[in-house]
């Protein structure tokens, strides 16, 4: 599980929208000690999901080979801004796109893994052509 979060494979979060309803959207991902993090500016909707219910899922797929996969459940258990939350946003840019990321702003949420797994299926992509 941490290898996949800790490489630049994307990961996919989920929130829950105020009816009680899953909110799903691409994010950047790492992993800082036993704990998967990631950012967003304060406006969007999964800040704003998070500021009522921390709870969240976390799933990452691998760059190399789609049907390998890691999924953690937990809560937030810690949130970073300021200079603190930039350093660690970087860290997640320069891993995705070998820059410091442009934006100076944004949170990072540190997430309390209380399920975590992996697997690999057995198969492999087709090739049409």
């Amino acid at each position: 599980m941490r290898a996949l979060f800790a490489a630049p494979n994307l990961a996919h979060l989920a929130t829950l929208l105020p009816d009680g309803s899953p909110h799903s959207v691409a994010v950047w991902a790492d992993v800082e000690g036993d704990r998967v993090f990631f950012f967003t500016q304060p406006q969007t909707r999964k800040a704003r999901n998070l500021a009522r219910d921390g709870r969240v899922a976390l799933s990452a797929v691998d760059r190399a080979n789609p049907y390998r996969t890691a999924h953690v459940r937990g809560r937030i258990a810690e949130r970073v801004e300021g200079e603190d939350a930039l350093a660690l946003i970087d860290r997640l840019a320069l891993k995705y796109t070998g820059e410091p990321f442009p934006m100076r702003s944004g949170t990072v949420y540190l997430v309390a893994v209380e399920r975590a797994g992996s697997m690999t299926l057995p198969f492999r992509e087709g090739r049409s052509g």
